[in-house]
């Protein structure tokens, strides 16, 4: 019978144009948010579009980019699913990323608490300091705290495991350790025994039995944000045609839901209700309302695994007209009311077929919800025909973020009934909108240091947002619409550099002019050894290449032994370090950093030293080798040897395509023995047999850089079509060199 009366009229769920378009899967957006959910003190809120700060709110949904700061005797906490985020006073925290499968977050100075109940498979959960990234790999108690100079960081497990990484090293904390990570430039550090939890850590641990022993976790999932509030609020009781309904106890004659709180702009969702009540998160952006033996109950649907979040859970009354129809002057009049049990929510923002099923399925029973078919003008709304359910506001009231409680309009009942459904509220947000709060609220900000101090990260976060001034010329020609991810993307290239760098450095520092990169160095003997990661990150930079360059440059994973590819062994890096100059200024290091076969140009600049009778004495730049000319093309097509190889295929990349910031071993080229150039030859090491392309094998027991060099003669006296790379396919040379290699066990004898 209910699926009859409710769910017939809307299984489509026909929208107003430009609202609600199906998107691809992957532009969805995050399923969870991070609630703001117990401010004590004066809290601080910096949204992520926004340089702007203000004052904190309870229960706003904090995304990626956002920034919140504890002033002296503050408290915040932050509840992601069934995870809880604690700020001591005087911490500097943000949302580096935040979304199905990471949680990344940045602490610049203070103390963080995490108690996290809970971690799946596919989901990281990072800790980004100035000193280095701790990675939480278990459920869990954990504390974090930075010092004010941002050079010391501690971490205290008290129950599941931590790794932290720094300087390219990683090393375990377990339960009831601390480890004391000091020093940027030199880092180095120590593991002891746990201290006794302070005054703070203990609070911490009383919040968290609060949640523990909630009863609403009997109805509800443990990652539904907020249910831990309902206990003191109301009550649950069961309804035969419901189920188990939750009912708010309230002092407010009249009241209704999403009445008594404010709007906000938050993307990208768009327009999201911010509720004043303590409890006043999970029954707002989760389940639905009805009004129920003369009251309010909200009704939380079906329990499953992880609810997916909305912004609000109404449908919007408007049409053409309808403000002058009601009085309402000016900019016009803002309308809404709760839906009801399985009347469909029908986003504003772009999503796909599966989102709006997830985000519909606890409480609608449709199993194919089609976003792009549903007319949300057709379907009988059950609870815009209870009292006092529908509330209207002017269009200022709710762009600027004020009290919607104080705002109320009376209209008429008939009136009412005149307007239609429409998609979303069609209103474009301003400045206030985005800090969710009205103007002349008065904020501590930060000291500037702390926010412009950059942290340590093991993963790479995505690119800071667009900021809101970029994007209102786009919210403007689509009232009510997030920016879509196409216009983002254009939006996003257009930035300024500056604004486009993430305050991030990566665990694995490059080494620079100055000096080698930092390496983390136990305090005392007997403690544990870091082990060498590689780095998984690449911190965005202005200049970086297009991917199908990315793919290029990166070596093949079997040439990359251990992925410790920024730490060789310790006899190839004299190599590296000499791999900066070009490549005529380091004839004897190239032998140690062997480069992979479609490297003409690298291949030929090191033939046997009997054949290079010119570079034994000035090693004169390749223009001035005779030798060589006569084979090669002239020194016009070739300038010096990184031109000979750009004319390779495209897995051959010149140096000037490397990153200066992070040298990379070269690959390994299969034709030659990496040994020493005869210049600076290595005790016992074989001469380097590399035959030059296109000329025939050497006999074995060729001699070495003793042999006369008129015997390289009749080996450079092949065709130039032969030896010219540029002018034999690239699966010839392979070949060749294939030839050559079997010939060589010979010569190692």
């Amino acid at each position: 019978m209910r699926f009859a009366r409710f769910v017939i009229p809307a299984l489509v769920l026909a929208l107003a144009p430009n609202f609600g378009r199906a998107g691809p899967a992957e532009d969805d957006p995050p399923s969870r948010v991070g609630r703001l959910s117990f401010l004590m003190g004066s809290v601080s809120f910096r949204p992520s579009t926004l340089d702007d700060w203000t004052a904190a709110t309870i229960n706003y949904p904090l995304h990626t980019g956002d920034h919140l700061w504890t002033d002296a005797d503050a408290r915040a906490e932050v509840t992601v699913g069934s995870s809880a985020i604690r700020l001591a006073s005087g911490t500097a925290f943000g949302v580096l990323a935040l979304d199905d499968h990471t949680t990344q977050l940045r602490v610049s100075q203070g103390s963080l608490n995490v108690r996290l109940r809970n971690l799946r498979e596919d989901e990281n959960f990072e800790i980004d300091t100035p000193t280095g990234a701790v990675s939480l790999l278990r459920p869990g108690t954990y504390r974090v705290d930075v010092d004010s100079t941002g050079d010391t960081t501690s971490v205290t497990v008290r129950h599941g495991e931590a790794e932290v990484t720094v300087a390219g090293s990683a090393f375990s904390v377990h339960a009831e350790q601390a480890a004391l990570v000091a020093g940027r430039d030199a880092p180095s550090y120590d593991i002891h025994d746990a201290r006794r939890p302070d005054d703070w850590e203990d609070w911490c641990a009383t919040r968290d039995r609060r949640r523990d022993e909630a009863r609403s976790a009997r109805y509800v999932s443990h990652e539904l944000i907020g249910y831990e509030d309902l206990d003191d609020a109301g009550e649950w009781r069961d309804v035969p045609q419901y189920g188990s309904v939750w009912v708010p106890r309230t002092a407010i004659v009249g009241w209704a839901p999403y009445r008594y709180g404010h709007w906000g702009w938050v993307e990208p969702w768009g327009w999201t209700w911010i509720d004043d009540a303590p409890w006043g998160f999970a029954p707002f952006h989760y389940g639905r309302w009805v009004y129920w033996d003369g009251s309010w109950a909200w009704v939380p649907g079906r329990v499953v695994a992880r609810p997916v979040y909305a912004p609000a859970l109404v449908a919007f009354v408007g049409g053409r007209n309808w403000s002058v129809a009601i009085g309402v002057g000016g900019g016009g009049g803002v309308a809404w009311f709760p839906l009801a049990p399985e009347e469909p929510y029908v986003p504003a923002y772009r999503v796909s077929q599966t989102y709006v099923r997830n985000v519909n399925v606890t409480n609608v029973n449709i199993t194919n919800v089609n976003v792009t078919n549903v007319n949300v003008t057709n379907i009988t709304y059950r609870n815009r025909d209870e009292p006092g359910a529908t509330t209207v506001v002017s269009q200022e009231t709710f762009v600027h973020a004020r009290p919607v409680g104080t705002g109320v309009i009376a209209v008429p009942r008939e009136r009412l009934a005149e307007g239609t459904v429409v998609g979303a509220a069609a209103v474009a947000p301003g400045r206030q909108s985005v800090l969710a709060q009205p103007e002349g609220v008065v904020v501590r900000r930060p000291p500037e240091v702390l926010v412009t101090r950059a942290v340590v990260v093991r993963q790479e976060p995505p690119p800071p947002p667009v900021p809101f001034t970029a994007r209102q010329a786009a919210l403007r020609a689509h009232p009510g619409r997030p920016v879509d991810e196409t216009t983002l993307g254009t939006l996003r290239a257009n930035m300024p550099v500056g604004r486009a760098q993430p305050l991030v450095r990566p665990t694995l520092p490059p080494a620079t002019a100055h000096g080698p990169a930092p390496v983390l160095r136990p305090a005392r003997e007997g403690l544990p050894a870091p082990r060498p990661l590689p780095p998984t990150v690449q911190v965005p930079t202005p200049n970086r290449a297009p991917p199908a360059a990315r793919a290029v440059e990166r070596p093949a994973p079997s040439e990359r032994p251990g992925r410790a590819v920024a730490q060789p062994p310790a006899s190839e890096r004299p190599g590296r370090a000499a791999a900066q100059p070009a490549p005529s200024e380091r004839p004897g290091r190239a032998a140690a950093q062997p480069a992979p076969p479609e490297r003409p140009g690298r291949a030929t600049a090191r033939p046997p030293p009997s054949e290079r009778p010119g570079r034994a004495a000035a090693q004169p730049a390749p223009p001035e080798r005779p030798g060589r000319a006569t084979a090669r093309p002239p020194p016009s097509e070739r300038p010096g040897q990184a031109g000979a190889a750009k004319s390779a295929p495209p897995e051959g990349r010149a140096p000037a395509e490397r990153p200066s910031g992070r040298p990379r071993a070269a690959p390994a080229r299969p034709t030659r023995e990496p040994t020493p150039a005869p210049e600076r030859p290595a005790p016992g090491a074989p001469p380097a047999r590399v035959e030059p392309q296109g000329a025939p094998p050497t006999s074995p027991g060729r001699p070495g850089a003793g042999a006369p060099p008129e015997r390289a003669e009749p080996q450079r006296a092949a065709p130039p079509e032969e030896r010219a790379p540029a002018q034999r396919p690239a699966r010839e040379r392979p070949a060749e060199r294939d030839t050559t290699k079997e010939k060589k066990p010979p010569t190692r004898d």
